[in-house]
């Protein structure tokens, strides 16, 4: 099998400011992985949190070129011997994974949900998130975002309660909070309690990845249920933190793929986790990647390409929230326009 990449540049629409700073593109990578006649698609969208650029994307991926075998099939010995020629560089590898499985679906004529044996009705609800602002913008924001049921509110501000006032004042909408690690435990506690009665669905990543203490002191103090992302990255996370969260957020860039996603889904339940699927900004491919494993998880925040110009790709759609999986072979996804 033969690889390639090239770098793409998405542009949000309006610049999205979060705890840790504000973006205005995502500087993503389109890996191409072609066997015979069929083509397989994937897409990495690098995090520097992570440690990764579109730099180090391209260059794994030219270190992965002559050893990815003639089997698609073989995902699994495939991918452990990415892992032997580099370590972590998760977004790249998810991006190759993505292409393999586009191209097994295609070989079978089917897609990735089906090959999965999941049920495509049972795709979860996505939410929309609303970038930080000030409380009057965001309830504008809100109520542009009207035919979204489910609003994702990025909070760590010192303004956060007139923020959800604000929002709760103009719009019925579920709403979750994710502060992207913006509060300090005692400040996470008085805030969550004082935004209980503005019925919240849960709060994602309230303090600092690394203090597990903290997370469980805030879950045994609050009303409202605790989601880890940053302090969930992978599988082997998952047992240290169960005990001080209610759920977790999986995103393939950050786990290294659908594989590895799957991995997490499962060992999650057996901790009696709720679980999510998130994303980073991207385009549709990598979007309908991860909405096609939707089914098997709790909620869904797979909003990336709806929150850019010139989405490149074509492939879930959303309908009232709801994630309509596409029906082609492989991600089914396609170029648009």
């Amino acid at each position: 099998m033969h690889i390639d990449a090239r770098p793409i540049d998405l542009t949000l629409t309006v610049p999205f400011r979060i705890s840790r700073g504000v973006q205005h593109t995502s500087s993503n990578v389109i890996v191409q992985v072609n066997h015979d006649d069929i083509t397989g698609y994937g897409e990495a969208s690098p995090y520097e949190y992570y440690g990764e650029s579109p730099e180090t994307v391209l260059a794994c991926v030219a270190l992965f070129a002559g050893n990815l075998g003639n089997d698609p099939f073989a995902l699994e010995d495939i991918m452990e011997g990415l892992d032997k020629i580099i370590r972590l560089n998760p977004a790249a590898k998810a991006a190759v994974e993505m292409a393999l499985y586009d191209i097994v679906g295609k070989i079978l004529n089917v897609p990735l949900y089906k090959l999965l044996g999941l049920n495509p009705a049972h795709a979860a609800l996505t939410s929309f998130t609303l970038g930080l602002d000030s409380p009057i913008t965001m309830a504008k924001k809100a109520l542009l975002a009207r035919d979204y049921p489910i609003l994702k509110v990025k909070v760590g501000t010192r303004h956060d309660l007139d923020i959800i006032k604000a929002i709760r004042d103009v719009s019925p909408a579920v709403i979750r909070v994710d502060a992207n690690a913006g509060w300090t435990p005692k400040e996470a506690i008085k805030n969550i309690n004082a935004l209980a009665p503005y019925t919240i669905e849960f709060v994602e990543q309230p303090i600092p990845a690394h203090d597990l203490a903290g997370l469980k002191l805030i879950r045994d103090n609050v009303p409202i249920p605790i989601i880890a992302d940053e302090s969930c990255v992978t599988v082997e996370d998952i047992p240290r933190i169960a005990d001080c969260v209610d759920g977790i957020n999986i995103k393939l860039m950050k786990c290294g793929g659908i594989r590895h996603a799957l991995k997490m889904i499962h060992v999650a339940r057996a901790h009696n986790l709720l679980v999510m699927i998130g994303c980073m900004i991207e385009s549709s491919l990598a979007i309908t990647a991860a909405a096609h494993l939707t089914p098997l998880v709790d909620f869904a925040d797979l909003d990336g390409h709806l929150l850019i110009n010139d989405d490149p790709y074509a492939g879930v759609t959303v309908v009232k929230g709801k994630l309509m999986l596409p029906d082609g072979p492989g991600l089914g996804v396609k170029a648009s326009g």
